[in-house]
């Protein structure tokens, strides 16, 4: 049988030991602590200012063990050309899916802005405008995330950003991985750097000779990314402040134990992956380890899942549904999969998720992929605050006011009042003086 941790407690018990148990992946170690890692990438962002894409290139060298010159930062065109026309087949059309999928639901959530508030001679509008160029993140360390050039290009796409700048880790034979490259070109994007990390992140942000900065970074990535966007973050806007990825399951006596151990092993192949069960129904617990048992003899990342399973699963028996809610809100989970008789139910009285799969057909997997939603969501907790990419996190939005003079005059008196109440008589006499004799 696999290591995971199983607790059969009270709610308190459980919430307990389920932090105790997250506490490594949560992100005030990150913000709080004062460590080398920090201190490094402190460090990176102040070279990478100084020297630019002579940093960039002498730390791509010693990070990633690819060497090139300041000039051969950016992908060629053609390479992007050549990648994209030698996707599989198979891979290009579920790569087709894919994009098709992300655009129709960005685009059918596409929030524009409301129609002009008018009334008393004062008109009021919210306009929006999408950013001008955005860069997205895509990890290629471990393996070549394109799917993230997906679930990051698509909505900006949507929201009209006219300029999009992928940027990955040259690990594929010292070279951006060719089916990232593939997938930037099936998107039409024609710029690419082949650069990661905090290095990366500092000549988006601050912008080089051969690099121009952006105005938002989005996208995954590891330990190094995460601080140095949180660093760089008012230089340049940012997606959030992201951990390790997570999966918390909900699950009654309706509940398959087969599909439950594939959806725990999905996760806990991710390097780390935190995969959580919650379940009223204790006779599961034996069912459910059984079958990731068996699953495990013919997962081809086997090892790794073996061991984030050990170091961050657990199963929890609760006493109630009422109980897994509240522990699903103080887990306040990237992914919430509730496979239960009555999952809207459930959904409806649970407030922080980043992402909600609803019943037994509903793998996160779908998420990560062809569903429709960006599959970049907030972890560590931060859903209780932060909400998952799409089309509406590449727009600004402007007010705007005008006021006829009768409209004005009919305020001034409060402007005047306000003003002066914190001493601020230029303010009032800014208002006063255009409807006053």
């Amino acid at each position: 049988m696999p290591q995971i941790k199983v607790i059969r407690a009270g709610r308190a018990e459980i919430a307990a030991q389920l932090q105790e148990l997250r506490r490594p992946l949560l992100l005030d170690r990150l913000v709080l602590d004062d460590t080398p890692q920090a201190r490094r990438v402190q460090e990176i962002i102040a070279d990478v200012r100084a020297r630019g894409d002579e940093a960039v290139c002498e730390i791509s060298a010693a990070v990633d063990g690819a060497k090139f010159a300041p000039d051969e930062l950016r992908v060629p065109v053609e390479r992007i050309e050549q990648a994209r026309r030698d996707l599989p087949v198979d891979l290009r059309k579920a790569v087709e899916l894919a994009i098709d999928s992300v655009r129709r639901f960005q685009e059918h959530i596409m929030v524009r802005a409301a129609e002009p508030l008018s009334a008393d001679g004062k008109t009021l509008a919210l306009r929006a405008r999408p950013l001008r160029r955005a860069a997205l993140c895509v990890p290629g360390a471990a393996a070549p995330l394109l799917s993230s050039v997906i679930h990051n290009a698509v909505p900006a796409q949507v929201a009209g950003v006219k300029e999009l700048v992928v940027v990955a880790p040259p690990r594929h034979e010292g070279d951006v991985h060719p089916a990232i490259l593939g997938v930037a070109g099936a998107l039409g994007i024609r710029e690419v750097y082949r650069m990661g990390g905090a290095h990366a992140m500092a000549a988006l942000a601050m912008g080089t000779k051969r690099v121009p900065r952006v105005d938002k970074i989005i996208g995954p990535g590891g330990m190094y990314v995460q601080l140095a966007k949180r660093y760089l973050y008012g230089i340049v806007d940012i997606d959030m402040f992201a951990a390790t990825t997570e999966v918390l399951i909900i699950a009654d006596s309706t509940a398959k134990p087969a599909f439950i151990a594939a959806d725990m092993l999905a996760q806990a192949e991710h390097n780390p992956g935190c995969s959580i069960l919650l379940t009223d129904d204790a006779s599961l617990v034996d069912r459910v380890l059984a079958e990731l048992d068996k699953q495990l003899q013919t997962l081809s990342t086997a090892e790794a899942a073996r061991k984030w399973l050990a170091e961050y699963g657990a199963i929890a028996v609760v006493e109630s549904m009422d109980d897994a809610v509240y522990l699903a809100d103080d887990i306040a989970p990237e992914h919430l999969q509730i496979e239960t008789a009555n999952p809207h139910e459930l959904a409806d009285r649970i407030e922080y998720a980043g992402a909600i799969f609803l019943g037994h057909y509903s793998p996160e997997a779908a998420g990560d992929y062809v569903a429709g939603p960006s599959h970049v969501l907030p972890t560590g907790g931060t859903a209780r605050f932060w909400s998952g990419v799409s089309a509406m996190s590449f727009l600004r939005y402007t007010s705007m006011t005008e006021y006829t003079r009768e409209g004005l005059a009919r305020e001034a008196d409060a402007i005047d009042t306000l003003a002066r109440a914190e001493y601020l008589d230029g303010h009032a006499r800014s208002a006063t003086i255009r409807v006053r004799d």
